[in-house]
């Protein structure tokens, strides 16, 4: 069994994919600087069920403070790194055009320093979360992993692009095995408020309006955060350099979300709307060819199976969840 390094271990994506990780065997040693993007008690239920396993160590670092992740590196070389995944992510395209800073500290200098670990620890395997917002307005759908991405339309894109290129040169200088997985609109319980899933399974459920940007054709490839899990633990194995969407091949409109959610916790969304954002593309789509035939993956959670697991962990958890607050 390995040893992984994963960033980025409270949040959404970070803590399903330790999940997983334990879940095979291995063990973690876990890293986040706990940051208020969003309302930090989603965090800490996240990490409460982490933090209980034996098998799991919990550091609070940011990854772009070199230093204090040398010194964990340095505290921890007891045992070879199998790999680091690299979770920790300022994201959200909107707030990135407000704050550009924050997210290239973390997104390209996090990472940058993420690889020096690797080559100094001599790490076996780096895996970058990356993203769909890579892919620009004029990308011919569906989103191929060699089609253009010179011209990201926010400043988190800009990053992450920026973040994929370093990889490439460590793999390039130093031989690392590294993947990017660039990462379609994940969704599933206990996610991110900030993102459309979140916000709008807990405006029906509470019968409260929902704010629609755009006439609500804009299309997204939703996919469940169990398969994006999933995903991430098969790119571990040894690939070279890849690029590889991680996506359910399937684009929803807005609309049709909106009608998937309204069915299943069977109330009426109250819709207003507003003006599309410049920064938002109208349509994302995956090719998943590349993960299918490099990965031996494919999605296997349906939209209406993945709405209802967050909708009931939302009614589960309303208490508290329902006054969480979207810091962005």
């Amino acid at each position: 069994m390995g040893r992984y390094l994963v960033t980025g271990c409270s949040g959404f994506i970070g803590s399903k994919v330790v999940e997983h990780l334990l879940a095979d065997g291995h063990s973690v040693v876990g890293i986040d600087n706990l940051n208020d993007a969003y309302d930090g008690r989603l965090k800490q239920w996240r990490l409460a069920r982490l933090e209980c396993r034996s098998d799991f160590e919990f550091h609070r670092i940011d990854v772009s403070d070199l230093k204090a992740l040398r010194g964990l590196l340095e505290r921890s070389d007891h045992s070879p790194w199998s790999g680091i995944i690299n979770l920790a992510a300022r994201a959200g395209v909107r707030h990135s055009v407000r704050d550009p800073w924050v997210h290239f500290e973390t997104n390209v200098i996090g990472t940058l320093n993420l690889l020096e670990m690797c080559r100094e620890f001599d790490a076996k395997k780096f895996v970058l979360a990356s993203t769909s917002s890579v892919y620009g307005e004029d990308t011919p759908r569906p989103f191929k992993e060699d089609s253009t991405t010179s011209r990201p339309l926010s400043p988190y894109a800009s990053s992450k692009k920026a973040a994929e290129t370093l990889v490439y040169t460590y793999h390039h200088l130093y031989g690392l095995d590294a993947t990017v997985l660039r990462y379609f609109t994940v969704y599933g319980p206990a996610g991110r408020p900030d993102m459309v899933v979140f916000r709008f399974i807990r405006a029906i459920v509470d019968g409260k309006p929902i704010t629609v940007y755009g006439d609500g054709t804009q299309e997204r490839d939703y996919t469940n955060v169990e398969d994006v899990a999933d995903a991430t633990i098969a790119a571990l194995r040894p690939l070279g350099f890849e690029i590889i969407n991680i996506g359910s091949d399937r684009p929803v409109t807005l609309r049709q979300l909106i009608s998937t959610i309204e069915a299943i916790v069977d109330k009426k969304a109250v819709i207003e709307y507003a003006p599309r954002h410049s920064a938002d593309v109208l349509a994302t789509w995956a090719s998943i060819e590349c993960a299918e035939r490099l990965l031996e993956w494919h999605p296997v959670t349906s939209l209406e199976d993945g709405i209802k697991d967050a909708v009931e962990w939302y009614e589960e958890n309303k208490e508290w969840a329902g006054s969480i607050t979207d810091s962005t």
